[in-house]
């Protein structure tokens, strides 16, 4: 029996799936006690589709917790959850054996089937085009012509960690055609999907017990809980510590995407702006198609550094720029055919200046577009991705947006996912 006033310590693992890799965060009360991470061979990809094969999934997931064994935590582990790539899918057997390779999220093969979504859907649902999970299954569907079910990347995971089926988090159900609002499939997507949707769940939520094959061969405890995850976006949200209304977080990547934490919903599918459950509150999301991306169109890293040191970014250099690195735009403008502008500058210096400008106002602009939509105006912007590390584009970043800075508490999303587990 548990002395009362020592109770058993809680130690959560959390993973993070993503299209790269399989990544493993060991965190006691918050503090992280040991991270594991390893590669996962790319998709393949050509001519709109895009697929990965679930035996490399496999092989990732029993070499991490090769790892995990290694180091001799998994007896210690009492709860695990995980987040992994929206819209990336496959079809299983009823025992859970993949039938089909996995569509990854960017695969765009589904043009008739999201014709026929486009049909039938209302048009702020994010069941909407040819890369979302519901185009992806009807897809898969035709192709199989066999009874099946339905697997989002995290559902496999999870029957690899706890052997349930038909089960999904209401985050990764969204783009499936989940409607978020009123917690429920709607009678059209129960119409164009030919299979059984699955059960959905809140994040968090317990699924069960780690299986058998966990317990015997990796030596986790019987009575580990294995709990609903989310989207790997959310988890990393998560991680930097946002947790309040007006706690926004800039993922400053390849792109430049935008989470703002909203007491209420928007949907503004022509800006690509969704949002998801997140307890009580939403998390409203928009991502621009320019970011890291465009610097790297014009320099390399090594230039870049050597660059930053003779910008003087309190000083604008009156060019107008809008940095893309081709044609068409989602958000904060929603124009497919918008041209780059990218003015002529006298020196290389000059226009790694005026690009950087061109990326700190349009996430500002970013931010302003959805506070006219309905969000909340952000309170306290916490920045993750590679962009953070450039000086220059944090100096300016804290002159021109519309809230102060915050540091993040991580930008692991395996960390962040452990924060759903509340305990």
């Amino acid at each position: 029996m548990n002395n009362l006033n020592n109770p058993p310590s809680v130690i959560k693992l959390g993973l993070d799936f993503g299209t790269s890799g399989l990544r493993a965060a060991v965190v006691k009360n918050d503090f992280l006690l040991n991270e594991f991470s390893v590669p996962l061979a790319m998709p393949q990809r050509s001519n709109k589709q895009s697929e990965q094969a679930t035996q490399a999934w496999l092989e990732a997931f029993e070499q991490l917790f090769n790892l995990l064994q290694q180091s001799g935590l998994t007896t210690q582990i009492t709860h695990i959850v995980a987040d992994a790539t929206s819209s990336t899918v496959l079809l299983s057997d009823p025992d859970g054996i993949p039938l089909t390779p996995a569509l990854m999220y960017d695969d765009q093969r589904a043009q008739v089937q999201a014709h026929a979504i486009s049909q039938h859907a209302p048009s702020n649902t994010a069941a909407q085009g040819a890369s979302s999970t519901l185009a992806k299954v009807m897809w898969l569907t035709e192709t199989l012509k066999q009874p099946a079910i339905i697997q989002h990347q995290i559902d496999w995971l999870n029957f690899q960690l706890c052997g349930v089926l038909g089960m999904t988090d209401e985050n990764n159900a969204l783009k499936l055609g989940y409607d978020s609002l009123h917690q429920a499939w709607p009678d059209w997507v129960k119409t164009l999907c030919p299979l059984k949707l699955p059960n959905v769940v809140t994040p968090g939520e317990t699924l069960g017990l780690v299986t058998h094959n966990l317990v015997e061969r990796w030596g986790f405890n019987p009575e580990c809980v294995v709990h609903a995850g989310t989207t790997d976006s959310i988890a990393a949200f998560l991680a930097s510590g946002a947790n309040t209304i007006g706690d926004a977080v800039s993922a400053l990547g390849s792109t430049i995407a935008l989470k703002i934490l909203s007491d209420r919903a928007i949907f503004a599918p022509e800006y690509g702006i969704y949002s998801h459950k997140l307890g009580d509150n939403w998390l409203i999301g928009g991502a621009s198609n320019t970011g890291g991306a465009v610097l790297l169109n014009y320099f390399n890293l090594a230039e870049i550094n050597a660059l930053i040191t003779q910008l003087d970014m309190t000083q604008s250099s009156g060019f107008a720029c809008y940095p893309l690195t081709r044609p068409g735009e989602r958000f904060p403008i929603a124009d497919p055919n918008l041209a780059p502008t990218i003015p002529t500058t006298h020196t290389r210096a000059e226009l790694l200046k005026v690009l950087i400008e061109g990326l700190v106002q349009i996430e500002s602009d970013g931010y302003n577009k959805l506070h006219q939509l309905g969000a909340p105006k952000p309170q306290r912007i916490f920045a993750v991705g590679g962009g953070n590390q450039n000086q220059a584009w944090s100096q300016l970043r804290q002159l021109k947006l519309p809230a102060k800075l915050a540091n993040p508490i991580s930008q692991a999303a395996a960390y962040g996912v452990t924060r759903l587990i509340k305990i």
